[in-house]
């Protein structure tokens, strides 16, 4: 493989994530949108999750991006805080080479710094066995299947849920326990 680096993301990385996740929206069952967001439209998306302290990684293969990853609220309520939704999307020619699975632990590690205690994976389609296989190799357990909830292509896929607790999970209580409404 060519040398590979994952580092944080830039807005100069922007352009190029822009049409990683196009290929994605267009062509795959791993996102249910269904047009894909411009270059505005995911700068922005960009800026909202720096601007929450979430991890933004990139992934490149000597210097051009071959994949990115983030961590993002699992859901807006407080209660949910320490629990964050890992997103991995990878340009199609460097599918099956380890990258996602690189990108993937990194995310795992920046978001145990940062204190999160729990981390969900919502896969499209259930028949998406790469990134099926790629969570249980980081250490993520089956949850569950949400059959037939998204349409797309023509037809119903389902979601599947997996979830890893990250450091401590739920064995200890957080540090900052402070908004506990």
């Amino acid at each position: 493989m060519s040398s590979l680096e994952i580092r944080p993301t830039t807005a100069a990385d922007l352009p190029s994530i822009t049409e990683i996740y196009e290929h994605a929206v267009r062509f795959g069952t791993a996102t249910f949108e269904l047009i894909p967001p411009d270059l505005p439209e995911m700068t922005r998306r960009f800026r909202a999750l720096m601007d929450g302290g979430f991890p933004y990684l990139v992934a490149t293969l000597d210097g051009s991006v071959a994949g990115y990853a983030y961590a993002s609220p699992y859901r807006p309520r407080p209660a949910y805080r320490f629990t964050v939704e890992n997103s991995v999307y990878l340009q199609p020619a460097v599918h099956r080479r380890g990258i996602g699975l690189q990108l993937l632990q990194q995310l795992i590690d920046e978001c145990e710094a940062r204190g999160y205690r729990q981390m969900i994976a919502v896969i499209g389609d259930s028949a998406n066995a790469g990134s099926i296989g790629v969570h249980r190799k980081c250490g993520f357990e089956m949850i569950g299947t949400h059959p037939n909830v998204g349409f797309k292509f023509g037809r119903w896929l389902d979601t599947v849920m997996m979830q890893r607790a990250l450091g401590e999970g739920a064995l200890t209580l957080p540090q900052d326990q402070a908004n506990q409404r």
